[in-house]
């Protein structure tokens, strides 16, 4: 649990759209998530955006939606493991290709959720 107060930042977008973030870049309103945020990020981690790249930012977003929390990781290992007939861990190799710094800390960050209090950031 955090005991400081959340320091905020404002990212400007290349569409010149200002965004609130947290001090570790993750959305502070969900509601503010663009392909445009997740284009800013991916391009900041050095990072191409692939249509699986958007498969997952999709699901991510759908899960939400339906239960008002981000998506553990091991949903999205269950969808690649579906997607390409592949086992637990050849999904999680496949995850950690298209998000080489991890699930939470590029994922999540990318798809718009806010920054997981209880997760690691493997």
């Amino acid at each position: 649990m955090r005991t400081r107060a959340e320091q905020l930042a404002e990212i400007e977008l290349g569409n010149g759209q200002k965004i609130s973030v947290d001090e570790a870049g993750y959305l502070t309103n969900i509601d503010d998530w663009s392909e445009d945020f997740a284009r800013h990020l991916a391009n900041q981690e050095g990072i191409e955006l692939t249509d699986l790249h958007w498969e997952i930012f999709e699901q991510m977003r759908e899960y939400y939606d339906l239960n008002g929390v981000a998506m553990d990781q091991r949903f999205i290992l269950k969808f690649l493991s579906k997607k390409f007939a592949i086992n637990k861990a050849d999904a999680k190799a496949k995850l950690f290709e298209h998000f080489p710094y991890g699930y939470i800390k590029q994922a999540v960050k990318m798809a718009g959720m806010r920054q997981p209090r209880g997760w690691s950031t493997g």
